[in-house]
């Protein structure tokens, strides 16, 4: 969702905001992609739940500080990652014309989106747009509807920090964004075909005689779990889960009566690689905090499993072949490798180029920003 602006910046700060932290990445590009400053800044309890802002004042305060602090460009983009936020691929006919193209998606978007239309700020995009021909006489358009109150309550924080607002992305796309291009190819090679082609190598029948490359499941594991399934950079599927890092860090604090802060430390202290009895630190903590990640491996893996079989349930469905973790608790040891393990499936520690200079924890708590800071 991008906010109109008289000139556009080519500086931009991506911000990623979580429960426990704000994350800002600052790029720019201009024929490249450059790396400007960076920051990370705690916030309170409470001033977001669930991808959701609570308290748009203290987090505008606290945007206001870390920019100051930072010395970052104002221009930002912010990304969504709340279940108030849907995304959905549409498939209709082809209509040139612009308004009666907005009209048409409008009207089939209320049979898509489980919410009220005069509630919700809607965005989309054509699939393979740029293609001259198609025989079957359709289109592939990506909708985005999110809650007003949603939107508003970052944008809300934004201004109050004195921010300037550029752009509203849905933070699963500025994952894909910041990682597949980096990827290697997987599977047999597969020509670069649009959706078009391949509709007019199946006759226009619905079939598509030309299989499109296999899929990654990409997954940010913050403190709500951020799924998106893509081939190549097309993002086919997204889900939020609720539990996340934070749900893990929450249940250590509430055993052995830590700060949340602490908690967090200690699950990247211990992880899931070295045996207890070689960890410097309290053994009850330590022992707790295992037992902590272990549940919640199991939690996250069934949760992953959850939205790869309700993804393979649509039609058209790629098979997935890799998983790419990246958020913060790609940085805790071990973990990645057991959720994967738990899912049979190969997996990789997505990090971009740009951020190859900063240290891990770092360079994870960044790649999502850095996305967003991407031009979209």
């Amino acid at each position: 969702m991008r906010i109109p602006s008289a000139s556009r910046a080519q500086t931009v700060v991506g911000l990623d905001i979580e429960a426990g932290s704000v994350a800002a990445t600052e790029v720019t590009t201009n024929g490249g992609v450059k790396l400007g400053r960076t920051a990370i800044a705690g916030l309170a309890p409470g001033v977001t739940r669930e991808g959701e802002v609570t308290d748009p004042d203290a987090l505008g305060a606290a945007l206001k500080e870390m920019f100051a602090e930072n010395k970052l460009s104002r221009a930002v983009r912010v990304g969504l990652a709340s279940q108030k936020v849907m995304v959905r691929t549409m498939t209709m006919p082809r209509i040139e014309d612009d308004s009666e193209l907005e009209t048409a998606i409008r009207f089939q978007a209320a049979d898509q989106i489980a919410m009220p239309l005069d509630n919700a700020v809607l965005d989309w995009q054509i699939l393979d747009a740029d293609a001259s021909t198609s025989a079957s006489g359709q289109m592939q358009v990506v909708l985005v509807a999110a809650r007003r109150e949603t939107v508003g309550g970052f944008v809300e924080a934004i201004r109050t920090a004195g921010l300037k607002p550029v752009g509203i992305d849905v933070a699963a796309f500025a994952m894909i964004r910041a990682l597949a291009p980096e990827l290697p190819a997987i599977g047999p090679s597969t020509p670069e075909v649009s959706y078009e082609e391949r509709m007019a190598a199946a006759g226009g029948e619905g079939e598509t005689a030309i299989p499109m490359p296999p899929a990654r499941l990409f997954c940010a594991l913050g403190d709500v779990t951020n799924l998106a399934v893509a081939s190549g950079s097309t993002c086919l599927f997204t889900r939020i889960s609720t539990f996340g890092m934070e749900g893990i860090a929450q249940r250590l604090s509430e055993r052995r009566e830590l700060t949340l802060e602490h908690s967090r430390q200690w699950l990247r202290h211990v992880g899931l690689v070295d045996s207890p009895e070689e960890i410097d630190g309290d053994p009850e903590i330590i022992a707790a905090a295992r037992e902590a990640l272990e549940e919640g491996v199991r939690k996250l893996a069934d949760e992953l499993r959850l939205s790869l079989d309700y993804y393979g349930t649509q039609d058209g469905a790629v098979a997935v072949e890799e998983i790419v973790f990246c958020g913060a608790g790609s940085a805790v040891p071990g973990l990645p490798e057991a959720i994967a393990g738990e899912l049979g499936h190969a997996m990789r520690i997505g990090r971009p180029t740009a951020l190859a200079d900063l240290d891990a924890p770092d360079a994870a708590r960044l790649t999502l920003p850095f996305g967003l800071g991407l031009d979209s």
